[in-house]
């Protein structure tokens, strides 16, 4: 049976559960909280939700319980465990509350969490991958997942969505001590699909993080990557590409708060947009709190436009509380083909379709490189070769190996 956070607590979770920390007023980052009643149904008109076209998460902002699932398959290796836990027990744990009402909606309405779990001192020999696949968007499905990594360990997870489905999902990272994790999200839906989640990640003393989003289909895609430290010396890196065809919505906003000292961030989104009505969004905004001092943080976001027709949101914010940092800053760039990378490929013999294409992929490889994981890779670059498609067409045969 299905129940709510407070059936499952038997409290009031106003109480105890609200998972709110102390934080400065902030238009662009909301109070963790996982009471529903602390995230009303958005007009449209918030910071945080003015880019987002409501009407079409269909049911992801006020939904009901449901018994549906994603289908899940993996093979775990050595040191992995996956098991099952109430949504008491997930809360518990503790990491970042949802900062939204989606992530919410989907701690109390999914009936329970899914623990992947890697012991402490571990080495994985090989990287977890998880498949979560879907077959219509007739159904909202709700999904809670929680990773804990223990302190010492070393692991590399990856999620990857294929499908059709309207999910809505929360993801609890929790990182221990001197540990080290590479988290890759992979959103390879079909247009059709609804995906609206947040990933928040809990930093452990002197550990060491590396985010991976990948964004390239679905109808709608609205991914949240929150980030706090659990000491000082923490580190952390965020990648991310999204590649945006005609009448699709991405959007990736981020948020870090360095409420620890020595700690670092740097921050790396790159997306490319194509055909009538393809719009992206990133929101990017660093906190520096007070006691954080000694940080050193840098966010960056860029966006190619390859036709008329598209539109890219990209706004970088920095929040800073004290001076005695070592290092902040921020950039953003939206533009199209560079003319003079085109005119010296085409100056070397290049067919101008295939110097678009090596631009293009020029563009994303430094990002997709820096995943590290072989197999997942290549089946990024090859998504980017089948979006190509559709405005530079086909590569000849006796140019794909050069592409690649």
């Amino acid at each position: 049976m299905t129940q709510t956070l407070t059936e499952a607590t038997g409290t009031d979770p106003a109480a105890n559960l609200s998972g709110a920390v102390e934080t400065v007023a902030s238009h662009l980052h909301p109070v963790a909280s996982y009471v529903l009643a602390d995230h009303p149904v958005p007009t449209g008109r918030e910071e945080v939700w003015r880019f987002t076209p409501l009407k079409r998460l269909r049911g992801g902002l006020e939904g009901q319980p449901s018994t549906d699932h994603l289908g899940w398959t993996y093979d775990a290796p050595a040191g992995v465990t996956v098991s099952d836990l109430t949504t008491a027990e997930a809360v518990a744990l503790g990491g970042v509350a949802p900062v939204d009402r989606p992530a919410a909606l989907a701690v109390e309405h999914a009936g329970g969490a899914v623990l992947v779990d890697v012991a402490a001192d571990t080495l994985l020999e090989r990287p977890l991958v998880v498949h979560l696949s879907g077959s219509s968007v007739d159904d909202q499905v709700w999904g809670h997942v929680v990773v804990r990594i223990g302190a010492g360990a070393e692991a590399t997870v990856v999620f990857e969505h294929t499908g059709s489905a309207r999910y809505t999902a929360t993801t609890q990272v929790l990182v221990g001590d001197n540990a080290r994790l590479d988290l890759a999200s992979l959103q390879l839906w079909e247009d059709d699909a609804v995906h609206a989640a947040q990933v928040g990640f809990r930093i452990g003393r002197d550990a060491r993080v590396r985010s991976f989003q990948a964004s390239l289909g679905g109808d709608l895609v609205r991914m949240v990557e929150t980030a706090e430290y659990d000491g000082p010396g923490g580190e952390l890196e965020m990648y991310g590409l999204y590649f945006v065809d005609a009448g699709q919505h991405i959007e990736h906003r981020l948020f870090v708060d360095h409420n620890a000292p020595r700690t670092q961030s740097l921050v790396d989104y790159r997306g490319a947009l194509q055909g009538q009505g393809a719009h992206s969004v990133w929101i990017g905004d660093v906190l520096i709190r007070k006691e954080a001092e000694g940080i050193k943080t840098y966010e960056s976001n860029r966006n190619l436009v390859l036709t008329d027709g598209c539109r890219a949101d990209s706004v970088p914010n920095l929040e800073i509380e004290t001076g005695e940092i070592e290092g902040a800053g921020h950039a953003s760039t939206t533009g199209r083909f560079d003319d003079e990378q085109l005119f010296y490929l085409g100056s070397r013999g290049i067919p101008e379709d295939l110097a678009r294409r090596l631009v293009v992929h020029g563009f994303f490889a430094d990002i997709i490189r820096r995943l590290g994981v072989p197999e997942i890779q290549t089946r990024l670059l090859a998504a980017v070769e089948t979006e190509l498609a559709a405005t530079v067409g086909l590569p000849p045969a006796e140019s794909r190996e050069a592409v690649a």
